[in-house]
């Protein structure tokens, strides 16, 4: 029989070891340290409990729990010493039952993994929904955690016993995320849809307007439909539209979503997670029967990246009136302009047709977002959720540094006018300089010598820069001074230097109220509320300017990364996420109860 939680709470510290007996490997100790805490109020507050447990017990505690667990396919495997937990894991995973071929390769990364680490590689093998990942699966991450360096390691070992932490709590209790594997599956569902020339290397790209966008856009309306909204429409811009009608004809809106395209060769779950979450949460209110004193309206937005065409957030800027005339005009690689590629979509490709999606700030009660963090910062401190304070306002720029050309051989070093030295220095600089804020980022990505060579002291350099902070004030702080050093540089060493703004985009605050309606619904889970700002651009930044926002971020596997085939999440992490957007549905209701309307 499953175990309660009342059962854990109420029994003696000898009874609720006993229960908990199994869950790290051969290292009872957590568990038993993590008694003290009772009474939990959630599970998940449990597993948050062991996690601080091993954070806080030290490297060498947290070495020694390492080396408690097997080797994958090992030799406790194959003697059938291994525990009933990792025996059952191990074979749901297939590994059990590897060819000649896949034993070896497995027995070789061990090897050279236990040699390189000094402990044995630790991965949840039954995968983000706990069904288990292929062997092939398994040997890529093998391979490639070996590049890791071992502080890396480390982490994600220790991620990867809590993760497996969390799936024997789950059996132990008789839990099961249904409402994150369904979410989950979505996700897989949707990403069988992608553009030529990705799709047939197994990619994930979706652009606006191709076939594979529309299809996708098919599909969300279909599973719209499925969950039950009221009304499903595609508008004018490609943006899939669901509205859930409140209890009372002419009640305000919430709105939600994000976006269904993608950059290319991406991930799952970027943008797409917030449009299936609340579409679960609609999904069990028409189950229920249950209506709510607003109305409900879910948007995937059609565009957000900036991929095809060289303008972005097109769906939601459409909302609120952002949409350009000149956009229309705007062409592709194909040299396929966007009205033409409205057109093709059965859309009017007119600017009539797109005014008229704006939306009246009057029906609206505000904006709330969902989203995969695409950042590590969730996963280092071991929490599925997280309260976003402000997306980053940026700015970016183009710069040329120009010096002189002259041979690399024959110019002594104190008379050179060395455009690269400068922009080198000054990347250091922006290190420097963003690390001294909280929260502030600044980056180089481009860079290059025009008709460089190898001989040549380099006479030019073209370069960009990147800031972002969390207010428009610390960016524009940031920028000044970077700004004012390249200047100073460059004059330090006879150069002349040029710097052309090209994207100026404001930070977008979090509405307090709502963003303490999104903490009441984490704590309510038994999640420790935690506040990060958002270094990514998001649809919400766009409705900002016309309503009040606020977003929740769900952390990403493989230390958050995104923008990559690896970006993952977990159906656990999935189904608080879903929770929590039922418990911030539910407390606009008791708002609206108390005083006429929730604002």
């Amino acid at each position: 029989m499953p175990i309660t939680l009342d059962e854990l709470n109420q029994a003696s510290t000898e009874q609720a070891a006993a229960m908990l007996d199994g869950l790290y490997e051969h290292s009872p100790w957590v568990a038993q340290a993590a008694l003290p805490l009772r009474p939990f109020h959630s599970l998940t507050h449990l597993k948050h409990s062991m996690a601080r447990i091993v954070a806080d017990a030290g490297k060498q505690a947290q070495l020694t729990l390492i080396r408690a667990h097997p080797e994958l396919a090992g030799k406790a495997m194959v003697s059938k010493t291994l525990t009933a937990e990792s025996t059952h894991e191990q074979g749901k995973a297939g590994l059990t039952d590897c060819t000649p071929q896949e034993f070896t390769r497995i027995q070789k990364l061990n090897t050279d993994y236990k040699a390189k680490f000094g402990f044995p590689f630790i991965l949840a093998v039954l995968g983000a929904r706990g069904a288990g990942l292929s062997k092939q699966e398994i040997i890529d991450t093998f391979a490639r955690r070996l590049e890791n360096s071992p502080d890396e390691e480390l982490a994600q070992s220790l991620r990867n016993i809590h993760r497996i932490v969390e799936m024997r709590l789950n059996v132990k209790f008789g839990v099961q995320p249904s409402l994150g594997d369904l979410v989950w599956d979505w996700h897989e569902s949707l990403a069988q849809f992608s553009d030529p020339g990705f799709a047939e290397q197994g990619q994930l790209t979706v652009t606006y307007l191709t076939q594979a966008h529309r299809a996708a856009a098919a599909q969300i309306a279909d599973n719209m439909k499925r969950c039950g909204f009221d009304e499903v429409t595609v508008d004018a811009v490609g943006n899939v539209v669901g509205r859930y009608r409140a209890t009372q004809p002419g009640a305000k809106t919430l709105m939600t979503g994000s976006h269904y395209d993608t950059v290319r060769n991406a991930g799952k779950y970027d943008g797409r997670l917030g449009i299936f979450t609340p579409m679960a949460c609609v999904r069990e209110l028409s189950r229920q029967g249950r209506r709510l004193p607003f109305a409900l309206e879910v948007v995937g937005f059609a565009e957000e990246e900036g991929q095809r065409y060289k303008a972005s957030f097109l769906g939601s800027g459409a909302l609120i009136g952002g949409f350009k005339p000149e956009w229309l005009d705007l062409r592709d690689d194909e040299g396929i302009s966007m009205r033409e590629a409205m057109q093709a979509a059965g859309h009017a490709g007119t600017m009539e047709a797109i005014a008229a999606l704006r939306r009246k700030q009057q029906d609206y009660l505000g904006f709330v977002e969902v989203h995969i963090e695409q950042g590590p910062v969730l996963a280092q401190a071991d929490l599925p959720l997280g309260i976003v304070t402000s997306i980053n306002g940026s700015l970016r720029y183009q710069c040329e540094v120009l010096g002189t050309a002259s041979h690399a051989g024959t110019t002594p070093m104190n008379q050179r006018r060395d455009a690269v030295l400068a922009v080198a220095e000054l990347a250091l600089y922006m290190e420097q300089r963003a690390t001294r804020d909280a929260d502030s980022v600044a980056t180089m990505g481009m860079l290059q010598v025009p008709g460089g060579s190898v001989n040549v002291v380099p006479g030019r350099c073209q370069f960009s820069l990147d800031m972002r902070a969390p207010t428009d004030a610390q960016r524009d702080a940031l920028a000044a001074d970077v700004l004012a050093q390249l200047h100073s540089l460059c004059e330090a060493r006879g150069l002349r230097c040029s710097a052309l703004e090209v994207l100026r985009a404001a930070a977008a605050p979090s509405d307090a109220q709502w963003q303490q309606r999104w903490e009441k619904a984490v704590q309510a889970l038994g999640v420790p509320v935690f506040r990060l700002p958002s270094g990514a651009g998001h649809d919400a930044m766009k409705l900002h300017e016309l309503m009040p926002q606020a977003m929740l971020f769900v952390r990403g596997q493989n230390n958050g990364i995104s923008h990559n085939p690896l970006e993952s999440t977990t159906s656990d992490d999935m189904e608080l996420a879903v929770q929590s957007f039922m418990a911030l549905l539910d407390q606009l209701s008791q708002e609206s109860a108390s005083v006429g309307a929730p604002t």
